[in-house]
């Protein structure tokens, strides 16, 4: 455990130093390209901020108007009958839009669960088997100037949709 803890340590500074290195030894200006670099980010940064309001505005309307609670409530019997727990439906379906409030989510479930609970599995197992679609396509497409994204859309929501019916099956299977 300790080498693995050294390498990860010395591992940026030192491809950091490698980096520096090479563009020295090549007359690069290095800090010229750094100071930049560093005015593009704060440019990027800026772009991508009214995305970033709109995605967290519409997840705190989404949680807090009580739409989501019905819309579970409405195909809970359903879920129930296939043997999908419906306390996993908001996780599966907050996923695609934000990290982090499916990051929320998750370690709420595996709070109230547990982490080796049928339940705690599957939100750990559905987090890594899914994407933050909606937010990547709003800001990466957004920040770069696409409008078109219906192809893009429709293949990362069908990518998600098979990471959480896949979670389900896997870990149905493994922990039945």
């Amino acid at each position: 455990m300790g080498i693995i803890t050294s390498i990860s340590t010395w591992l940026i500074p030192c491809f950091i130093l490698i980096v520096l290195s090479v563009a020295t030894w090549k007359r690069v200006p290095t800090y010229e390209m750094f100071v930049e670099g560093g005015k593009d980010g704060v440019k990027m940064a800026f772009s991508l901020l009214p995305f970033l309001v709109g995605m967290i505005v519409s997840i705190s309307i989404l949680r807090s108007s009580g739409a989501l609670e019905a819309f579970i409530n409405l195909i809970s019997p359903i879920l129930v009958m296939v043997g999908i727990p419906p306390e996993i439906i908001p996780l599966a379906l907050v996923r695609p839009i934000s990290g982090t409030a499916a990051l929320g989510m998750t370690t709420e479930l595996i709070g109230t669960h547990g982490p080796d609970s049928f339940i705690g599995r599957l939100a750990s197992t559905m987090q890594g088997s899914t994407d933050t679609t909606l937010y990547i396509l709003t800001v990466y497409f957004g920040a770069v100037g696409i409008r078109k994204m219906g192809y893009a859309l429709k293949v990362g929501l069908l990518a998600d949709l098979v990471g959480i019916i896949a979670s389900v099956i896997v870990v149905t299977l493994i922990f039945g």
